[in-house]
């Protein structure tokens, strides 16, 4: 990984970079961010760029030496990982779920917890680091570097790690020998034991720009601008969530297809074939039906601001920016917050355990009404 592939927050990535060449890296560092901003990514950066073998200075690592190929492997001997498991007896540590691991980090730049629970085939067990990984850490941190300067531990989530385990790694983290660096990378600060929390040097991670993460998008999906756009920027930020819509695709394309024809039916207040509709989006299921309207809620978003006529305000596939180039004039200034909150209003329902087919029909016949304001 090196930092041309970590997604936004730009000024870490050069705060790091200094921190490194200026040989101020501290013992333990703590990046830290929102569930779905890419921080595992900086974190195997900066380990490449401690270890590359011809690194320039404000620069990157190389990426062709031996030390970048290993790690690009996930198999460089100075670097150490850890992060919450499964246990398995009493003797159990991160070294057992490793190939795990591995594919976990081969499967993209972005930490997604949910991605990593169906690796290691988590059922109701809840993952940890144990004590026993602490005596594993400070076993392997306690050897010399074998090809490097520095070893590297990076530690992913520590505010699971157990009590117990945070004691016994508590000295080793505030005193590490002059070659040991720690980093930790952590969805939730507030959840890390204040003594181990204490003892890092912090730096928060930002969520990535709207255009930071439909140029991933585009990259990884092989996707025109526009179609990346139109997924990044329903995440709001969270990368997960847009690789989530990208992977939706089929499924935005029905939300599309059902927003037109509740439209379309309730400009022509066809409230028989209304029913029907709503009726058909109550058989989605609960979830799916939630999406829809949140999909909606979107489109009116949309549309409003597609009024406005300055297409970089605009996230709109190449569908439903036909669709928008003639239904946008039915979206005003009286009619756009309470299509919102009548949206919102039947998430909610739904999401209360109401009757879907009453919920959504009778959001239906509002819409009917507001659609001619």
């Amino acid at each position: 990984m090196k930092f041309s592939n970590v997604i936004g927050n730009k000024k870490a990535v050069d705060q790091i970079r200094r921190l490194v060449d200026e040989h101020r890296m501290p013992h333990a560092l703590l990046l830290h961010g929102d569930p779905g901003v890419p921080k595992l990514a900086l974190a195997l950066a900066t380990a490449q760029y401690i270890h590359c073998a011809h690194h320039t200075a404000g620069g990157d690592s190389c990426g062709v030496c031996p030390q970048c190929l290993q790690h690009q492997t996930m198999n460089h001997a100075d670097t150490y990982f850890s992060f919450p498991y499964i246990k398995k007896g009493d003797t159990t540590v991160c070294d057992t779920f490793i190939e795990e691991w591995k594919q976990f980090l081969s499967d993209g730049p972005v930490e997604n917890y949910e991605h990593w629970l169906s690796l290691i085939k988590n059922d109701n067990a809840q993952p940890q680091i144990f004590v026993a990984e602490s005596n594993s850490i400070i076993h392997k941190m306690s050897m010399a570097p074998y090809s490097s300067e520095y070893k590297v531990l990076i530690m992913w989530l520590p505010e699971k790690m157990k009590e117990d385990c945070a004691n016994k790694l508590l000295k080793i983290i505030e005193e590490p020998s002059p070659d040991s660096l720690f980093i930790l990378v952590s969805d939730n600060a507030k959840g890390i034991l204040p003594t181990i929390y204490s003892r890092t040097q912090r730096i928060e991670l930002h969520k990535p720009s709207t255009d930071d993460i439909a140029r991933y998008i585009s990259a990884r999906y092989g996707v025109d601008m526009q179609e990346a756009l139109a997924v990044a920027a329903p995440a709001d930020g969270n990368v997960i969530q847009a690789e989530q819509n990208m992977q939706r695709g089929s499924e935005s394309k029905l939300f599309h297809e059902e927003f037109v024809a509740l439209m379309r039916m309730a400009y022509m207040r066809d409230l028989k074939s209304l029913k029907a509709w709503s009726e058909g989006i109550a058989d989605m299921k609960r979830e799916k039906s939630r999406r829809f309207l949140d999909y909606a809620s979107r489109m009116v978003r949309e549309n409003f601001i597609y009024n406005l006529h300055v297409p970089g305000l605009n996230y709109l596939t190449r569908e439903e920016q036909a669709f928008s180039s003639k239904f946008a004039p039915y979206i005003n200034a009286a009619n756009a917050e309470p299509l919102l909150k009548l949206f919102q209003d039947a998430a909610d329902d739904i999401k209360a355990n109401a009757n879907g087919k009453i919920v959504l029909f009778d959001m239906a016949i509002r819409v009917t009404i507001l659609i001619k304001r």
